[in-house]
């Protein structure tokens, strides 16, 4: 008995240092530039992270576009957005990552719509989503939480060009940390091996790489595109885990060890709205300051193949344009 309440004191005097350690360290935008004129798509703005950073640049009087799947959830985000923050200009736009044609018409009715960009959020990733490909005979994963934020970005860039100073926002993870030792450019679409977990991972170093080609491509342009650990909270983003019960024990557990949804979303709206990083392009951040990723995601060379075979797996270069 003795031993069995040891264990249990030490185990929560560890939650309680993490929690401490967290709290303390977590990064928060102090920035109070207003968005007043600006437009800003948030991929996956109907829950967590995205909700959060939508009421944010709302409140700043941001035009804000919702890009999500759920016709439902999204009409309940955007009410709620309205409501706390008294913006009307709050709207949303059927997106599905999943589908590569979905990209192209959510691309389109933006064009039809919108004069201008001012902020791409590319916020919207899952994990747990099991191992299939999509219409476009892509991994779902990967296509979900990169080959279609990839697409979707290169189709808006003459809307974002068009409209500089613009910044692209890149949701990443520290999850990068753990994908393959080198990119297997055989294996792209997670075809030889696979696994939720080293689908998740993988997919964050590219967009890390995507993040670093695409700041070279944009040079003298007036975008600038830089990605960022969001931090581990408890979001819709584990909802695919099949078990009810080990989707509660982990939603418990990563919601008290660490942040909250506002907090996870500091970051972003630091990206999207600070005066401070305007002229920062390339960049990695954490907690608001800028934050060292894996050497793979620093590897250029990498990071432009990768983004040639990239424009062959969504059939689209920025060379037709």
């Amino acid at each position: 008995m003795f031993y069995l309440v040891l264990i249990v004191s030490v185990i929560t005097l560890f939650a309680v240092v993490v929690k401490i350690y967290q709290k303390l360290t977590c990064g928060i935008c102090y920035s109070s530039a207003h968005m007043v004129g600006k437009v800003v798509i948030i991929t996956g703005g109907n829950c967590g992270i995205g909700l959060e950073t939508a009421k944010n640049l709302a409140e700043r009087g941001a035009r804000v576009i919702i890009a999500c799947r759920s016709i439902k959830r999204a009409t309940e985000a955007k009410d709620e957005i309205i409501k706390v923050t008294g913006n009307t200009e709050v709207v949303y736009r059927h997106l599905d990552l999943a589908s590569l044609r979905s990209v192209r018409e959510f691309c389109e009715k933006i064009y039809k719509t919108e004069s201008r960009l001012d902020v791409l959020i590319n916020n919207a990733g899952a994990g747990g989503l099991g191992n299939y490909k999509t219409e476009d005979g892509n991994h779902v994963g990967m296509q979900v939480n990169y080959f279609g934020p990839f697409l979707l970005t290169c189709l808006l860039l003459p809307l974002l060009k068009s409209s500089a100073p613009s910044r692209i926002v890149n949701v990443s993870s520290v999850m990068h940390k753990y994908a393959d030792a080198e990119v297997n450019f055989e294996n792209l679409n997670m075809e030889k091996y696979w696994s939720d977990y080293l689908v998740y991972a993988n997919s964050k170093l590219y967009m890390n790489l995507m993040t670093l080609e695409l700041s070279q491509r944009l040079k003298g342009t007036g975008v600038t595109v830089n990605a960022l650990h969001p931090g581990v909270c408890a979001t819709n983003i584990f909802r695919n885990i099949k078990s009810p019960l080990i989707r509660k024990l982990v939603n418990l557990s990563v919601g008290f060890l660490y942040q909250s949804p506002w907090e996870a979303a500091q970051t972003s709206i630091y990206l999207a709205a600070s005066r401070d990083v305007k002229d920062e392009s390339g960049c990695y951040f954490s907690n608001c300051r800028k934050s060292k990723p894996s050497l793979l995601s620093q590897d250029a060379e990498i990071a432009k193949r990768l983004w040639t075979e990239s424009e062959k797996l969504v059939k689209f270069s920025l060379n037709d344009k």
